[in-house]
């Protein structure tokens, strides 16, 4: 499939994504859905540090980074992409949700291991804590 094919497919597919119920929009193109809510609390700003479990995959659900299965990784959130540092900006502790990215707010049309460029990201994040 030519790049720019690939492109245009994970856009459409993002589309879609955000027409289904349950799916709700963030700002730049980013959506979610929510899987478990948790008490709520205080949310991460940017130079939080934000403890979380994830899984990442492509729209073609190959699985590409997780850390399901170890310890939850601590990250300073503005290190982060920018549709992670959207969506978790909005989270509380203990929320799991779904977030879809596209490419523009994940890696561009740069290619990284396991992500082609122009991919739109799905992920699956549970915060666990703010520090």
């Amino acid at each position: 499939m030519a790049k720019q094919e690939y492109i245009e497919k994970n856009r459409r597919w993002l589309q879609e994504k955000s027409e289904e119920q349950g799916v709700a929009a963030l700002d730049k193109g980013v959506y979610y859905k929510v899987i478990h809510k948790g008490k709520g609390g205080v949310h991460p700003d940017r130079s939080s540090v934000v403890t979380v479990h994830y899984v990442g995959k492509t729209t073609n659900g190959k699985t590409f980074d997780s850390s399901r299965g170890g310890t939850a990784p601590a990250f300073r959130l503005r290190d982060l992409i920018p549709g992670w540092i959207i969506a978790l900006r909005q989270m509380s502790p203990g929320d799991r949700w779904e977030i879809y990215i596209p490419a523009e707010q994940a890696y561009g049309k740069l290619n990284q291991p396991g992500i082609p460029g122009g991919s739109t990201l799905i992920f699956d994040i549970e915060l666990i804590s703010v520090s």
